[in-house]
C-alpha cells in the first residue's frame, strides 16, 4: 500500500485505490496495463504520477473517473465505490471530477464562453446560473476578456486555461490532468502550473496529474508516484524522491546531472594516488542549513572541493559535495558515524593524484 495519509490530517483518503488491475485484449493477447495498484491520495493535495510512455499512467488516471472500467480491484472516492456505480450515479460522480486534456479538446465552432458553458447546458442548468458560473471561472483563469473569441484565436496556453475553466465549471472536488502541459512552450507551462497551484490552494481541490516531465512534478506536486510496466515502483514526498531516487527508472526520469570530474581524476588507481575522492549527499530542511565547516572538520586534514550542487525543493535543501581528502586509508565507518546527523550518504567514488 502506498499511502500518504500520515503526512496530512485526513483520516480517510480522498481517493483510495486497492488491488487495482486493468487488462486489455490486443490482437488476441492480454496486456496487463495496471498490476495490483494500491494507492491512497489525501484530500487537498497535488499528486503527480510519472512514467514513460506506455507505463500505465493514462490507464490509471482514466479509471479514476470511470472512463476505464478496472478488470478487478476497488476505487473509492469519499468512500463511494466507483467500480459498482450504475450509469446514472457515475454521471453524477463525474460532475465532482474535472478533467484537463493534453490537446485541450475544445469545440472550434464555439466561443470560449460557449465551450466553458457546455457542460452546464448538458446538465440542464438555468441560464442565469450558467451565466454566473461561466463568468466566475473565466475570471479565475484570467480569460474574461477572451469570452467571445474562438479557440483558433487563442494561444496554446490560453486554450489550456479554457480547458481548466471548463473542468472547474461543475465545482469539482478532484481535478485530473492528463499531460496538461506537454503540448505547451515553457512560458505557457509556467503559467498553467501557477494556475493549478492557485486552484489547489484557494479552492482546496485535490489534483492528480500524469506527466513524463519531472520538472512539472518538482514545480507543483506534494507527492509523486513512479509507475513502470503498470506497477508502482517508487513513491513519496517529492523532495524525498528527488533527493534519493532508489529505482533506475526514477533516476532516469530525473535525468540526474552527473557533472564530470576534472580529466586528471579519471581512471586513477589507488596505488598511484594520493587522495581519496568522496561524495557526500545531504537533505535538510532549509531552516536547518548544514554547517560545511563542521562537515569538513571531520576529516582532520585540509579537504579539496571538486564539485558542489544544491537545490531547493519543498522547503528542503538537497545537495552534494565531491571532495578530495589527502589520505588513502580513511576510516570510512568513523567518518559516517561522525557525520550521521549532517550527511545522509557517504561514498568513496575514486582516487586521484591531483596537482593543486
Amino acid at each position: 500500500m502506498v499511502s500518504f495519509g500520515s503526512q496530512v490530517d485526513f483520516a480517510i483518503p480522498h481517493i483510495q485505490i486497492q488491488a487495482l488491475n486493468k487488462i486489455y485484449s490486443s490482437h488476441g493477447e492480454e496486456v496487463h496495463a495496471l498490476k495490483d495498484i494500491h494507492l491512497d491520495i489525501p484530500q487537498g493535495k497535488i499528486l503527480g504520477i510519472i512514467g514513460k510512455s506506455g507505463a500505465g499512467k493514462s490507464s490509471l488516471l482514466r479509471t479514476l473517473n470511470g472512463l476505464e472500467q478496472p478488470s478487478s480491484g476497488s476505487i473509492k472516492i469519499d468512500q463511494d465505490e466507483l467500480t459498482t456505480l450504475d450509469h446514472t450515479h457515475l454521471i453524477k460522480l463525474r460532475q465532482r471530477i474535472g478533467m484537463i486534456f493534453q490537446h485541450f479538446n475544445l469545440m472550434s465552432a464555439k466561443t470560449v464562453w460557449e465551450n466553458v458553458a457546455l457542460p452546464l447546458k448538458v446538465s440542464g442548468y438555468a441560464k442565469s446560473d450558467i451565466q454566473a458560473r461561466v463568468d466566475e471561472v473565466l475570471s479565475l483563469v484570467g480569460l474574461s476578456h477572451k469570452a467571445e473569441q474562438y479557440p483558433s484565436q487563442l494561444s496554446g496556453g490560453q486554450k489550456q486555461r479554457v480547458g481548466i475553466a471548463r473542468a472547474l465549471v461543475h465545482h469539482p472536488e478532484i481535478l485530473l490532468c492528463d499531460e496538461a502541459t506537454s503540448a505547451l512552450d515553457p512560458e505557457s507551462t509556467s503559467v498553467i502550473l501557477s494556475l493549478l497551484k492557485k486552484i489547489n490552494k484557494e479552492l482546496g481541490i485535490t489534483i492528480v496529474l500524469i506527466t513524463h516531465e519531472m520538472q512539472v512534478i518538482r514545480e507543483i506536486c506534494d507527492q509523486v508516484v513512479v509507475i513502470e510496466h503498470g506497477e508502482i515502483v517508487e513513491a513519496g514526498q517529492v523532495w524525498s524522491v528527488f533527493s534519493n531516487p532508489k529505482q533506475p527508472i526514477t533516476q532516469e526520469l530525473l535525468n540526474l546531472e552527473q557533472l564530470d570530474l576534472p580529466f586528471e581524476l579519471y581512471q586513477q588507481q589507488q596505488i598511484d594516488s594520493t587522495h581519496t575522492i568522496i561524495k557526500l549527499k545531504y537533505q535538510r530542511e532549509i531552516k536547518h542549513t548544514p554547517d560545511l565547516n563542521q562537515i569538513l572538520n571531520v576529516f582532520d586534514t585540509p579537504v579539496y572541493l571538486y564539485q558542489s550542487h544544491v537545490d531547493t525543493i519543498q522547503q528542503h535543501l538537497i545537495g552534494s559535495l565531491i571532495v578530495g581528502v589527502p589520505q588513502l586509508n580513511l576510516d570510512l565507518e568513523r567518518i559516517k558515524q561522525q557525520l550521521t546527523t549532517l550527511i545522509q550518504h557517504v561514498e568513496v567514488i575514486g582516487y586521484a593524484r591531483p596537482t593543486h
